[in-house]
């Protein structure tokens, strides 16, 4: 049954990982959290369902990486090194998308993005807000 959701396709840096995706609601969702491994990445990432992502090209040169409960899975293109998306610890049936893999998206495209609080995260007794601040793009000219 089509929801009327288009299709994106995206890419790792070198091209061997190629996928199609179906965001929830576009690029509406981008968020960015401040978990150890997030705060290092740094990458702007927007939802999508645990069905809506199909892995096109490249399956086999995806690694897989977890920490600390090991519930959250993180998939990097072991070639190139980018990561392209990961299954959320908090809500499994999601996937985060690396919307800078995404065609025609770049993560300077956000104005703003809100932070997600992964240092307190309700999963490990955080207390914290879900939303810990918005980090925001200005144009350098």
């Amino acid at each position: 049954m089509d929801d009327g959701r288009e299709w994106r396709n995206g890419a790792c840096h070198c091209g061997a990982v190629r996928f199609r995706v179906r965001l929830t609601v576009g690029l509406g969702t981008a968020r960015r959290c401040d978990c150890s491994l997030c705060r290092m990445r740094g990458a702007v990432a927007v939802t999508a369902g645990a069905g809506d992502l199909e892995i096109l090209e490249g399956e086999e040169v995806l690694t897989l990486y977890r920490f600390n409960t090991g519930v959250a899975q993180h998939f990097f293109c072991s070639r190139c090194g980018i990561y392209t998306h990961h299954r959320r610890r908090s809500n499994p049936d999601q996937l985060g998308i690396n919307a800078a893999c995404l065609e025609g998206v770049s993560p300077f495209d956000f104005r703003e993005v809100p932070v997600n609080n992964g240092r307190s995260h309700p999963s490990d007794g955080g207390s914290g807000p879900d939303v810990v601040g918005t980090l925001r793009f200005e144009p350098a000219f």
